[in-house]
């Protein structure tokens, strides 16, 4: 039988039957519930706990009405005949036209607050609902964490028969974070970068669990549409228009998959790239993981994938670390210094900083000086020589496509440098930067988004947009800023979805890993105070104070703890790109 459990209200005991997964539960309904529905042993799906809502009833006062009302929007999608009986016909109308809008997520605790006493007579009542914001899940999937105080008034009008009916609805669903928390999965889509289309980039939404489908067809429903709009224009899809999602079914070690539509089944590249959205779609997500992936159009098969097969999508080519040691680039072997690299770069020299690597294959290292950035290959001839000039530039970073990029802040222009061609371009901005202090720049391994910090405060995620001589910086949006007094002291990309940004407060530093997609952010513990980070994947390198000199340390795969790597005369880690 399906567990059942109590939510709120108590009412007269009536019951309910609901049939859901592999069985019918017959449920005492004295207030909302929710249900566990069956997914947890299926490869397509996910277990997960469903509203079941009732009706106004005639002896509710205004409160119980609005946390009715509120339970109705949770249940919303699976059974919208309930909250349509909580609104008058003129609510109903206008509410139905922007069902659709934003979800607003409060906190679970919210109150709601009664009108002062009157004599009764009264027709309508004025009732306050009081919380805080949590997020808003926008009409794109995509989750924004906000804050702050929340709070709405609703007009309730006396039912003759007997309780209230609402008069007016805002735009859009209200959640609680219980709900979302109930009902939707953070999911990663993927999709390709659009300059090189060789990398898959990560989209993080929310998508909520649905009854009448797997969440396999759920996820590569949603992965037919296009990008959130952090990602708009930066991206590109593999699935031509048109594409339709015909079944998707499991046995023991295969899922097969029926497309229709006009795909080039001719088209090697575009198979190449189809298979590859797919797999990691589905599998990143915890669905039909170490199963055989069948792909058919119109009835005919097209590809067969199978589990861990060799790509190169998310591949970042390397994980070896270096480090800056008196102005020198020198490897970190396993047990410390492996020696430095081959020429100009592996020497002692003063002046340079803001050291970063290339893609390895490229072999190729930049710094910024009080002159601008120079640039020197990791051969016994490379010598450094500067290639953008600049008094007042950020450190430099690299793109996965071989480009130097710098943001010149005297003049207000971000700087593309082309290593094969040797000609520097100003790339386009959006008008959002004008008149900011743009203190750092770094493009993601993915080659599509980007992280800039404003001031000592603020830090922004944006998106190369377009291609080639085209491209431009677009899709800001704020990711996090501290309190006043603090200072942001680095930022760097640990995977393509997550930044490490490390604060000097009031109280003593603070390091956060947080997710560009969501929000989402996690605390790291520290010991020693540190200077700079690096990182790649799941290695976390820093520059910490030791003494009179500082050390580097790696944080351990717990996330908790930090191991000595070097322990003196180690300055700035690094890792190619990022």
């Amino acid at each position: 039988m399906t567990r059942t459990r109590r939510l709120g209200m108590a009412v007269a005991i009536v019951a309910a039957v609901v049939c859901a997964g592999s069985g019918c539960t017959v449920i005492p309904v004295s207030g909302p519930y929710t249900v566990n529905d069956a997914g947890g042993g299926d490869p397509l799906s996910k277990s997960f706990q469903r509203m079941i809502a009732i009706p106004p009833q005639r002896d509710w006062g205004t409160e119980e009405t609005i946390r009715g009302l509120q339970a109705a929007m949770a249940a919303y999608p699976d059974d919208p005949s309930i909250l349509e009986q909580y609104l008058t016909p003129t609510a109903l109308s206008k509410w139905k036209d922007s069902a659709s809008g934003p979800v607003t997520v409060i906190e679970d605790g919210y109150e709601v607050v009664p009108p002062p006493p009157r004599d009764g007579t009264e027709t309508t009542q004025k009732v306050t609902l009081k919380g805080r914001y949590a997020a808003i899940i926008n009409q794109d999937d995509s989750y924004a964490p906000t804050a702050g105080p929340w709070v709405k008034p609703y007009e309730l009008v006396k039912d003759p028969k007997g309780g209230y009916r609402v008069n007016d609805l805002p735009p859009g669903l209200l959640l609680t974070a219980a709900d979302v928390a109930r009902a939707y999965r953070p999911t990663n889509l993927y999709y390709l970068n659009r300059g090189l289309q060789d990398r898959l980039v990560a989209d993080r939404v929310r998508l909520r669990l649905k009854t009448t489908e797997t969440f396999a067809q759920t996820v590569l429903e949603r992965l037919l549409k296009p990008p959130t709009g952090a990602l708009q224009g930066a991206v590109t899809s593999s699935f031509p228009s048109g594409t339709e999602i015909e079944s998707i079914r499991s046995g023991e070690e295969r899922v097969v998959i029926s497309l229709s539509g006009p795909l080039d089944l001719s088209d090697l590249s575009a198979e190449a790239a189809l298979r590859a959205q797919i797999r990691y779609s589905l599998n990143m997500n915890e669905i039909a993981k170490g199963r055989i992936i069948e792909v058919q159009v119109d009835g005919e098969q097209y590809f067969i994938d199978r589990p861990n097969s060799e790509e190169s999508w998310l591949d970042d080519s390397s994980d070896t670390a270096y480090f800056v040691g008196k102005g020198a680039i020198q490897y970190l072997g396993k047990d410390g210094p492996g020696g430095a690299v081959a020429g100009a770069a592996g020497e002692p020299r003063e002046g340079y900083s803001g050291f970063a690597l290339s893609k390895e294959r490229n072999g190729l290292v930049a710094a910024r000086t009080s002159t601008g950035i120079s640039v020197a290959a990791l051969t016994q001839e490379g010598r450094w020589q500067e290639v953008i000039q600049g008094t007042d530039l950020t450190p430099p970073t690299w793109h996965r496509d071989g480009s130097l990029w710098t943001y010149d802040r005297k003049n207000a222009a971000l700087l593309r440098y082309d290593p094969g061609s040797g000609r520097t371009g100003q790339v386009g901005v959006p008008e959002q930067l004008d008149g900011l202090d743009v203190t750092r720049l770094r493009i993601a391994r993915d080659g599509v988004r980007v992280v800039v910090t404003i001031g000592k405060n603020t830090v922004q995620i944006g998106a190369l947009i377009g291609e080639g001589t085209g491209v431009t910086l677009g899709n800001l949006q704020s990711l996090t800023t501290t309190e006043e007094g603090d200072e942001i002291l680095d930022v760097v990309w640990g995977d393509d979805e997550h930044v490490l940004v490390l604060v000097e407060s009031k109280a003593g530093q603070i390091l956060s890993e947080i997710n560009v997609g969501d929000g989402e952010t996690t605390g790291v513990p520290l010991k020693d105070r540190l200077v700079s980070l690096a990182a790649l994947g799941d290695r976390v390198l820093a520059e910490a104070k030791a003494d009179n000199s500082t050390k580097l340390i790696e944080l351990g795969q717990d996330r908790q703890t930090w191991t000595p790597k070097i322990d003196s005369g180690a300055g700035a880690p690094l890792f190619p790109l990022g």
